[in-house]
């Protein structure tokens, strides 16, 4: 029998890594900062801590079940639930998990526009057997894979989706922060975010795809790595130019439909 920390890759595991979390989203920048604010001014590749004391406020260490954390103390209550029904249903994966990490106030790897969910403490590391897994080798360590489908039971997105796999990641789910949002765990609840923007910072799916038909609407060669950043933005901004849109480099349902009706016909 494999231990927890043993490879696999997705392809002998016969799964589309990119369509695991099913219709569950990762979190947005858009979501974050409308819905809970900024954790700091400020931000680089290196972890840091919050400066707003607003959100500050509402971290907390405290045990989670095989380890301690330091993170949103909603996050870390779900987290909490989510490790009793690990160590019931997977008990040698349970005794096997440290963690690398949830508050972490950073940018995403490799990118200077878009904010890391660790900087909310609302996104978890998990090592196995004292083993972090490789992030972008398309693989997954197995007690990684036994326990992704009690994260997403639980609302939480597994980063072995993201463009570049990242295993060892599990994140609040666009869709649990948005509940937390409404429950007025971050304080009195703000005006409705618009779910289907799409904007600087923001990454995944849905921001590879609007690469792609940008690439082909205007002619541009940006890359198309899911992450809004600057290029994107001004790909954006330049096909709202050319279709009489409003120019904010913000992607709405009117920006959206116009480039569906651009690209149609061509599957991305």
């Amino acid at each position: 029998m494999a231990s927890p920390s043993t490879l696999v890759s997705f392809d002998a595991l016969g799964v589309n890594r990119r369509t695991l979390n099913g219709n569950l989203r990762g979190a947005r920048n858009t979501t974050m900062l409308s819905l809970i604010g900024s954790p700091r001014g400020s931000y680089n590749q290196s972890c840091q801590n919050p400066t707003n004391a607003r959100i500050a406020a509402l971290m907390a260490t405290e045990s989670i079940g095989p380890f301690r954390a330091t993170g949103m103390k909603v996050a870390l209550a779900s987290v909490r639930a989510i490790m009793a029904e690990i160590k019931t249903d997977h008990r040698e994966v349970y005794d096997a998990m440290s963690s690398a990490g949830m508050l972490c106030c950073r940018n995403v790897r490799g990118s200077s526009t878009a904010i890391s969910n660790h900087s909310w403490g609302s996104a978890i590391d998990i090592k196995l057997e004292g083993k972090l897994d490789k992030r972008g080798n398309n693989k997954t360590q197995t007690g990684l894979f036994d326990i992704f489908p009690i994260f997403n039971k639980h609302k939480w997105f597994w980063g072995a989706a993201f463009r570049t796999e990242d295993a060892m990641h599990f994140e609040a789910s666009d869709q649990l922060i948005r509940e937390w949002a409404v429950a007025g765990e971050f304080g009195a609840q703000p005006a409705r975010v618009e779910s289907s923007l799409v904007t600087l910072g923001d990454r995944g799916p849905e921001v590879e795809e609007l690469q792609h038909r940008l690439n082909f609407a205007v002619v541009l060669d940006i890359t198309a790595d899911g992450v809004f950043g600057r290029e994107t933005r001004a790909a954006v901004m330049e096909f709202q130019r050319q279709a009489g849109l409003t120019v904010d480099g913000v992607v709405g349902p009117k920006t959206k439909k116009a480039l569906e009706a651009a690209t149609s016909g061509h599957s991305f």
